[in-house]
């Protein structure tokens, strides 16, 4: 389940997973959110229930986002401002002609720095924590420098993951 308008978690239900409140295998509903009186309700969840980093996927097409998912996207990140936040650009290849000819030419990219830059004005994440990957989608064999983006991305994200942890 999705951040869609009428079918999407509740934004209360995000909250409570990232603070580690739910339980494993409880199962969202979306018109209504998990209450202090559930079964499925944590009440004192330990640092390993916690989410230690939000990490946002999104297409290279940004504007393919309704405004109603990025509202909930930002009302409940800027509710858990002490949790890192970083997004992961997907189709890349598909957002620039540029890098869809070489992938070596996706910090060259001025379109795509662009398209950074608009998802950080939309989201509210700084541009370096916006992370630019290739999908694999028809490929049959790996590629290294497909690879080299993807790795980095988990990579930050294990590191912003740790940083969070050694915080508390």
């Amino acid at each position: 389940m999705g951040l869609e308008k009428d079918e999407g978690v509740c934004v209360e239900d995000i909250k409570l997973v990232m603070k580690g409140h739910m339980k494993d295998g409880y199962e969202f509903i979306p018109i209504s959110s998990l209450s202090e009186k559930d079964q499925d309700y944590n009440r004192d969840p330990s640092l390993d229930d916690r989410v230690h980093v939000l990490v946002c996927v999104i297409t290279g097409s940004i504007l393919g986002m309704q405004d109603d998912s990025v509202k909930k996207l930002r009302k409940f990140c800027s509710v858990l401002a002490e949790i890192p936040e970083i997004a992961i650009l997907t189709k890349i290849d598909d957002t620039c002609p540029e890098v869809g000819k070489d992938i070596r030419n996706v910090y060259k990219s001025k379109h795509l720095k662009k398209k950074i830059e608009e998802v950080s004005g939309v989201l509210g994440f700084p541009p370096s924590c916006i992370f630019p990957v290739k999908n694999y989608h028809s490929e049959l064999e790996t590629n290294d420098d497909t690879d080299t983006l993807i790795l980095s991305a988990l990579t930050r994200m294990i590191e912003y993951g740790e940083d969070f942890v050694n915080d508390l």
